[in-house]
């Protein structure tokens, strides 16, 4: 088979994808049936019922796969239900009671947060919060029951960037499982895989998607025996992706790399306006040189992302920025063509307590831009007129 870039692969799909459709559509269809005909008794299409296998995700799960360097790859309604359904194949095959230890980052996106406190408790899932940016706080973090080390690199919403290749390597001395959310990067940007990760998970919401028209999630893997236990999970929850949704992200990838190239290239320009304004009194980000992350950046990652956190001077600007912005919209989510700026505070990581949230360093004074592939001078002007 021939090994095509990856640029290549977001618009082609897997070279060696055999499409079901016979027409030479360019365009992916959009295979809307709940059901498929068998042609006789004992004899299958390989589809039987969507909520099992449809054409149309099959498709996206084989493109997803191949951008990851992954053997198998599940799409799911939205972020949080890949991580539901990857909870639940972990524990699938384990004694009834038994409780697992997750190290996790300190800085991950809340909603994460909120279903391993919550509904990961009760599934047996004991979890320590340190920053994973430091393998010496892995380390004494580390428990005898330890059994998944869960990252998300780069942060949410502090940027904090973790060594995936030596994280990989420790978990693999304790037996443990390396999770990496890689929604901020994507595949584009860095494979985790390739890393030494065992799982990859992201929000295909995000920049996969790339227009904020659709929810989605990832888990791409080389573990076959996971791979299974989702297939089971997949078929027994009814939590994978449906097919119009399948048929957006499939459309969104196939400019995933002109979007990612743009978005870097905005990010950039950005942190060095914000950092010329006076009322920006701290900047995270990890293309800055005097970030902590930036040579694990370099190292791993073929570029920073369009993700920027920066602190301004009180609240009071804050509240007028998020009142004042133009061209960029106060929203939720990222990754998407369109500037999107939000208050972690409030919204990302709310169910985060004040004084918790504090001590990271999510201070009422903390601002998360995602940088969309609008013209840059447009949104540095934007926010040069709302921070005032």
């Amino acid at each position: 088979m021939t090994a095509y870039k990856i640029d290549t692969l977001c618009v082609t799909g897997k070279p060696d994808y055999e499409a079901n459709d016979k027409t030479g559509a360019i365009a992916l269809p959009i295979y809307q049936s709940a059901t498929f005909a068998h042609p006789e008794l004992g004899k299958s299409t390989g589809y039987d019922y969507s909520r099992l296998k449809n054409p149309t995700r099959d498709h996206l799960e084989k493109l997803v796969a191949s951008l990851d360097g992954a053997e198998f790859g599940f799409a799911f309604n939205c972020g949080l239900a890949a991580i539901t359904a990857l909870a639940d194949a972990i524990i699938l095959n384990e004694k009834k009671g038994q409780v697992f230890h997750v190290i996790c980052s300190d800085d991950l996106y809340g909603g994460t947060e909120r279903f391993l406190n919550t509904i990961g408790q009760k599934l047996g899932f004991e979890t320590s919060y340190t920053d994973t940016s430091e393998l010496s706080n892995i380390k004494a973090a580390k428990k005898e029951n330890t059994k998944i080390i869960f990252v998300e690199t780069p942060g949410n919403p502090l940027m904090k960037v973790t060594d995936i290749a030596l994280t990989a390597e420790y978990a693999r001395s304790i037996g443990a499982l390396l999770i990496v959310d890689n929604t901020f990067l994507t595949p584009y940007l860095q494979q985790p895989l390739s890393l030494g990760a065992d799982i990859v998970v992201q929000s295909g919401t995000k920049f996969l998607c790339g227009h904020n028209d659709t929810l989605a999630g990832f888990i791409t893997t080389n573990n076959k025996k996971i791979a299974e236990n989702l297939e089971i999970i997949t078929k027994t929850t009814g939590s994978a992706l449906p097919a119009f949704d399948s048929f957006l992200l499939v459309r969104g990838i196939k400019t995933l790399a002109v979007r990612m190239e743009r978005h870097c290239e905005n990010a950039l320009k950005i942190v060095d306006a914000l950092q010329k304004n006076p009322r920006v009194k701290g900047i995270l980000f990890p293309g800055l040189p005097q970030s902590k992350g930036y040579e694990i950046s370099k190292k791993q990652a073929k570029g920073f992302g369009s993700m920027i956190s920066f602190y301004v001077d009180s609240v009071e600007t804050v509240e007028r920025v998020l009142k004042s912005v133009k061209v960029i919209h106060f929203a939720e989510s990222l990754g998407g063509v369109d500037t999107l700026i939000t208050y972690p505070a409030t919204q990302t990581h709310v169910d985060v307590p004040e004084e918790e949230r504090n001590v990271r360093g999510i201070t009422n004074t903390l601002l998360r831009l995602s940088v969309g592939i609008e013209n840059s001078e447009d949104l540095i002007q934007d926010l040069e007129q709302a921070i005032g």
